[in-house]
């Protein structure tokens, strides 16, 4: 018999009339929540959206992602229904150079609220990956698209040992969440997301007016550590990370010299020592 949506009973369906209820109402900066059982990348997707005048607040969720991407063109999958794939459309009028702290913003959220409902300690690598303990339980990509930013998340959520993509990976039920049901989960990110969000934007995108950079600095597993950030022509630089900027990007001191180094500028960075 063909598999179903409710094949897996550890892994149920997400409801996208329900979801709509929760988060879509007078007030709420979410204006609509769409549930789709597969798709190639619901970055890609809310891209040529926002090209066609979707408005803020959109969201997209997938059940299974085909061409699901992370920074600098890596692809991953994982089973459906397994973990939370989703996108959602921005159009920020801050200046642009306090944009690059957007995905930094979405991280502290998306942190804030798995630590709550799940009840593990949840820290954040510069620039884009959630982590339990050394482990990736999360990674976030932001992308511009004209005078919009499309921000996407895959959140590990009931992924076994045998399917992780990588042996550095978790999930949060290898890591005995509290909260492993994923209606929940999406939802607090969401309602985290928007409220950093809001206060981010009424600060004119002031990263310390806000909170945002105090809130970051507090989850933040690179800053004030050793690190070794790989360069794109090949060259690594070894130091301690000792802050992220106005522009959200990371400051390393090394060999007596100070860097100011933005995602772009890296391939990527680890805790040594």
């Amino acid at each position: 018999m063909a598999s179903s949506r409710y094949s897996d009973l550890d892994r149920p369906p997400l409801s996208e009339a329900a979801l709509n209820r929760a988060l879509v109402h007078p007030g709420s900066m979410w204006t609509g929540v769409t549930v789709v059982d597969t798709t190639g990348s619901t970055n890609a997707d809310l891209a040529q959206a926002a090209r066609d005048g979707a408005p803020e607040g959109t969201v997209l969720v997938a059940e299974a992602q085909q061409a699901g991407r992370g920074r600098l063109g890596r692809t991953w999958s994982a089973p459906p229904r397994s973990g939370l794939t989703f996108s959602i459309l921005l159009r920020p009028t801050v200046p642009p150079l306090a944009q690059g702290w957007l995905s930094l913003l979405y991280g502290v959220a998306a942190a804030s609220a798995v630590r709550r409902l799940a009840e593990v300690e949840v820290g954040l690598k510069w620039p884009n990956d959630l982590l339990i303990g050394e482990r990736k339980l999360a990674g976030v990509l932001a992308e511009r698209v004209d005078d919009a930013v499309v921000i996407g998340m895959g959140l590990n959520v009931t992924l076994r040992p045998d399917e992780l993509p990588t042996e550095t990976a978790t999930s949060l039920s290898i890591a005995e969440g509290a909260c492993l049901d994923r209606d929940p989960l999406l939802r607090a990110v969401l309602r985290e997301v928007e409220t950093h969000y809001r206060e981010w934007t009424e600060a004119k995108g002031d990263a310390d007016a806000s909170g945002l950079r105090p809130a970051y600095l507090a989850t933040s597993s690179t800053v004030g550590r050793q690190v070794r950030v790989e360069l794109p022509d090949g060259h690594a630089l070894t130091g301690l990370a000792t802050g992220v900027d106005g522009s959200g990007h990371l400051q390393l001191e090394s060999g007596g010299e100070r860097y100011t180094l933005s995602a772009g500028d890296v391939v990527h960075v680890r805790a040594v020592g």
